[in-house]
């Protein structure tokens, strides 16, 4: 059977598209045409009374990080104001979380996801 092997792109509508693009690469790391490293990529409808991210938001983007310590703080030097709540959101089964938004209030999630298990 034929199916999808990876996402080939993410589009949404910008005020400003040249500016928020520039965000998106200085404070994250993201060019316009970006090679990934290997990893999970979770794809998941969320139901629509879900409180996980803002109810008047159809979608929130989740990026994978390598250290979330230092991206967090990198983030708050630049004054993107950054939310974290360890205690409810980091779990060792789960790996760590971190949330921003965008210059146009589009919900970022972070994840730093758990190191791999020790191979027997």
């Amino acid at each position: 059977m034929a199916r999808a092997v990876g996402i080939g792109g993410i589009f949404f509508r910008a005020g400003d598209t040249k500016a928020l693009a520039g965000w998106y690469e200085t404070h994250l790391g993201i060019p316009e045409f970006w090679t990934q490293q290997a990893g999970f990529t979770v794809f998941s409808p969320f139901k629509r009374e879900s409180d996980y991210f803002s109810a008047d938001k159809q979608w929130m983007i989740n990026l994978r990080v390598d250290d979330l310590d230092a991206l967090v703080a990198q983030l708050s030097s630049a004054g993107i104001a950054v939310e974290t709540r360890p205690d409810e959101w980091d779990t060792p089964e789960t790996g760590r979380f971190a949330r921003i938004h965008d210059p146009e209030g589009n919900p970022i999630e972070l994840w730093e996801p758990p190191p791999p298990a020790p191979t027997a």
